[in-house]
Parts: structure tokens; C-alpha cells; sequence
């Protein structure tokens, strides 16, 4: 889904859009009600015994902009230093080019418009699958299930799409293993006691965002920014928290990809500012798509990396389960 999330999702509380839009907020409601039913049915008939492969998924309850893509490149890292053989499962969408692009650095991604049938491949290669986003996905019983949020946004204002940013209500909590806090150091004192109110065995696991290729940045510098993520001013943040000048933000929808137009516009802010221009990972691998190498040419990006609080409690987390 390639949109730009309206405002009114990440206020504290519901406003009169939010109310308006109730009613459409049922095919949601109807849909989660039966995945009750298969979630039953997948438990009691395809149990997936004969799997050897182990399952990890990373999703969200929350829509877009959670950091599930760098969790799940987290995850691997640590399973690949505990001597595991990992891969990636991310099921294939054209908008997800981008994530493809971005796991495929980080090892073996298998992709197709059913989840089951990556991971029949996995079970063949890999002691762990690790399947970035999915959690909605019934037909998978995954031996472990981690649902991200930013810290910031959390919830939003706490109503299903499209009154609000949720796929499933909070109270979902209930039904997974852990969850993870992705941020720029907020306090998550409020939020980890509203998460232990659902789910109070719940593990909780917290992050931050590190840019690891800051050494490639000239702070003396102007930069115009722009990004097409889940949560675009999150990347703003990063950048001002590291000292980086940024004279221009440009956001756009989740998932964009960026036309030659688009670029030419940044281009000439930039030129009238006298700035160079920076993004995300993600955003610079979209602007792969269109095959034209010019729209890459004097655009610069940061690699993003989630270093996690409490890693050494994860680890043996992981390890019970794996």
C-alpha cells in the first residue's frame, strides 16, 4: 500500500475524521475476527512438523514505519554469529522492491506471493527463516513472533485502518512473544506499562537508530533531505540528533518511487539552497527501479543500523527458542 499517512492517525486520541471514518474500519474488524478461526484451524491440521527450519517473524501491528526490515537485518547478524544459516522470507510485493534490495545485502532472501512456499525453500538451506512482516499471515505457525513499533508514534491514536494506523487492536498483544521499541531515545516508561496491561509475559526489547556511515557526511555542509518511509520524519530527526544541517525536508508517501521529475525538483532546491542532498538506504535503492543512472548521480544516503539496549538478554532469548 503506497501511502502518505494522514495526520490525524498519530494524535493521542481520536478527532472527528477518525469518528467519520468508523464505519469503514469494519472489514478490518470482520477479517481479523476469522483469522481467529484459521490461526485454529492452522494449529490443529498443518502443525508443519516435518519442518526442520525454525521461524522468526518480524511485523507490526502499527502501518509502516516500525523498522521491522532493520530488525530483521538484526536478527540475522546475531544468528549468523551464533552459527546458524539464516534466510530471509519476504513475500513478494513490486513495492517492496526496495526491502528485497536492502535484505539481499544482508544474505539469502527467498520471495514469492505465498509465504509457504519461501519457506518450503528455507527448510531446504536454513536452520532459521526470518520472515520480515507476515504476522497477520495464518497459515504460518512461527515458532516466534516479535511486533515492532516506534517509540514516538506507538499506537497512533489507537483506532483500526483507515480511522487509524492499526491493522490489529493492542489487545493482540495477548497472541505474540515480544515486542520491539524502535526510537531516537524516547522514554517508553507509558508505553511498556500499556503493553504489560495486555500482555503481561510479554518480552520487551528496546533499540535505537545509528547511522554507521556518519564519517561520510560533511557536517560543515547544508543538506536538502528527502524520504519515502513509514514514518519520513523519523529520518529527520536522525540527521538533526547527529549535528547534520538540514536546511530543507522533503517528505513523501511510504514506498514512493521517485520519477525523474521528482528528482529533478530535489535537485534544484538544492542547487537554489546551495545544498547537497542526502536520504535513506531504502529511498536511494528505489531510485533503482527506473533504470536511469543519472537519478542517483550527487544524492548521498545513510546506513541505518538498530543497535538493541538490552542485546544480551535477546540473545538468550532467541536461544530458548532456536
Amino acid at each position: 500500500m503506497i501511502l502518505k499517512k494522514p495526520k490525524f492517525w498519530d494524535y493521542k486520541k481520536p478527532n472527528i475524521f477518525s469518528l467519520l471514518l468508523l464505519p469503514f474500519t469494519i472489514p478490518i474488524r470482520i477479517n481479523n475476527f476469522f483469522n481467529k478461526f484459521k490461526k485454529y484451524i492452522n494449529s490443529h491440521v498443518h502443525k508443519h512438523d516435518d519442518y526442520r527450519v525454525k521461524t522468526i517473524c518480524i511485523g507490526n501491528i502499527y502501518l509502516g514505519g516500525t523498522g521491522k526490515t532493520p530488525m530483521a537485518i538484526k536478527i540475522n547478524q546475531i544468528l549468523k554469529i551464533l552459527g546458524y544459516k539464516t534466510s530471509f522470507i519476504k513475500k513478494y510485493y513490486l513495492k517492496s522492491y526496495d526491502e528485497y534490495k536492502l535484505l539481499e545485502k544482508y544474505g539469502s532472501v527467498l520471495s514469492d506471493n505465498k509465504r509457504i512456499k519461501s519457506l518450503n525453500e528455507a527448510n531446504k538451506i536454513s536452520d532459521v527463516a526470518i520472515f520480515d512482516d507476515g504476522l497477520q499471515d495464518e497459515s504460518i505457525n512461527y515458532d516466534l513472533k516479535f511486533v515492532c513499533f516506534n517509540t514516538k508514534n506507538f499506537i497512533g491514536n489507537g483506532m483500526l485502518i483507515p480511522a487509524g494506523p492499526l491493522r490489529e487492536k493492542i489487545s493482540s498483544l495477548k497472541k505474540y512473544d515480544a515486542v520491539f521499541l524502535n526510537g531516537n531515545n524516547e522514554s517508553s516508561n507509558e508505553i511498556t506499562s500499556k503493553i504489560k496491561k495486555q500482555n503481561k509475559n510479554i518480552k520487551i526489547f528496546e533499540s535505537t537508530y545509528s547511522i554507521v556511515n556518519l564519517d561520510k557526511l560533511d557536517k560543515k555542509c547544508k543538506y536538502v533531505a528527502f524520504a519515502g518511509i513509514g514514518i519520513p520524519r523519523n529520518f529527520n530527526t536522525s540527521l538533526t540528533n547527529n549535528n547534520i544541517n538540514v536546511v530543507k525536508f522533503l517528505e513523501y508517501p511510504d514506498h514512493h518511487i521517485y520519477d525523474y521529475d521528482d528528482i529533478k525538483n530535489i535537485k534544484n532546491i538544492a542547487k537554489t539552497l546551495g545544498a547537497r542532498i542526502i536520504t535513506t538506504e531504502k529511498d536511494y535503492t528505489r531510485l533503482g527501479i527506473n533504470k536511469n543512472p543519472s537519478l542517483k548521480e550527487n544524492i548521498q544516503f545513510t546506513k541505518m543500523e538498530l543497535k538493541i539496549k538490552n542485546e544480551d538478554e535477546l540473545i538468550n532469548f532467541l536461544k530458548t527458542i532456536i
